[in-house]
């Protein structure tokens, strides 16, 4: 039982270790997307990486008009997003990086009535970053480009009237069908083995009760027998079995417990390793552990007055 209750723990320590990594991986992976800018004569698409604190993009992408920030570092209230009237379409709004914090400038984007935040870059030649900041009432949309990507939208969507979009990249929804392919085989590898490990004790306790019978068994067996003769002469201790009230036979063995009350054998043996291991009549310990009787089974055909009489 030691060992099961080991090798169980074991396996769970394994698999949440597993499941630990997993989603430590899913955490640190850069959530990237895809943006893009669709103008009357022009056709654009950007790499960049969503903000850990504000809204994902999820399904087919988001889409709407772009607006340039004012003041440009959104490093305080917005002017407030244009009216579109009966057109309802998202508004994206184009930020400077720098002066303030991401989630400052996020903030007062969404404050100024914006639905999507498009942070680029104020320097060359730099990683994207994924931004982070505390996602307390935060229900917008938020990336991060380069300083390149940021000059682009900037002149051509005050050049064009077009649209601007984002949407997940192929990068992370491939990402995110290996974590949930990952996390569906340690599922089913967590329910197998538990199903393993409790079918293995259910074996090991029937064993263990099988052999604590058999060992009772042959205890019990070990315990004196007699033959039951006729007549009955009255000195004996009873004449009838205490635990079927039958009366007693001539020829019938009878097993002798150490306390001398005896009983029809197969009756006491039943008594004795399948309910307790004590006498049915004076519920004395029937001592059936100690072993210490010599396996008889045959004796001879004794008569009432030869059997053990009870103590006085």
């Amino acid at each position: 039982m030691v060992e099961s209750c080991s090798s169980s723990y074991r396996a769970k320590s394994i698999f949440s270790f597993f499941f630990s990594f997993l989603f430590f991986l899913a955490f640190l992976r850069s959530s990237s997307a895809i943006l893009y800018f669709k103008g009357q004569s022009v056709s654009l698409s950007f790499e960049d990486v969503e903000a850990r604190f504000t809204v994902a993009i999820n399904g087919s992408g988001i889409c709407g008009t772009l607006h340039v920030a004012e003041p440009f570092d959104s490093c305080s209230i917005l002017q407030s997003a244009p009216n579109m009237g009966e057109h309802m379409d998202m508004r994206f709004v184009l930020i400077a990086r720098g002066t303030c914090t991401f989630e400052e400038k996020v903030r007062n984007a969404q404050d100024g009535g914006f639905d999507a935040a498009i942070i680029y870059d104020n320097r060359d030649k730099r990683n994207l970053i994924s931004m982070v900041g505390n996602s307390g009432g935060i229900h917008v949309h938020a990336v991060f480009i380069s300083k390149a990507a940021g000059e682009a939208l900037l002149k051509f969507s005050q050049s064009e009237d077009g649209r601007c979009c984002m949407s997940p990249s192929a990068e992370k929804i491939a990402w995110a069908v290996v974590v949930f392919s990952l996390l569906s085989v340690l599922v089913i590898a967590v329910v197998l083995v538990t199903c393993f490990i409790a079918r293995n004790r259910h074996l090991r306790v029937r064993s263990t009760q099988h052999n604590n019978l058999k060992r009772k068994s042959q205890l019990v067996k070990a315990l004196p027998t007699l033959t039951y003769g006729a007549p009955f002469d009255g000195k004996c201790a009873s004449e009838m079995c205490a635990v079927c009230l039958e009366d007693y036979k001539a020829g019938e063995t009878l097993r002798v417990l150490p306390c001398h009350h005896d009983f029809h054998a197969v009756c006491v043996d039943s008594w004795l390793t399948s309910w307790k291991a004590f006498c049915p009549v004076c519920k004395r310990d029937a001592n059936i552990e100690a072993g210490c009787h010599q396996v008889c089974e045959h004796t001879p055909l004794l008569s009432c007055s030869s059997r053990p009489a009870l103590p006085s």
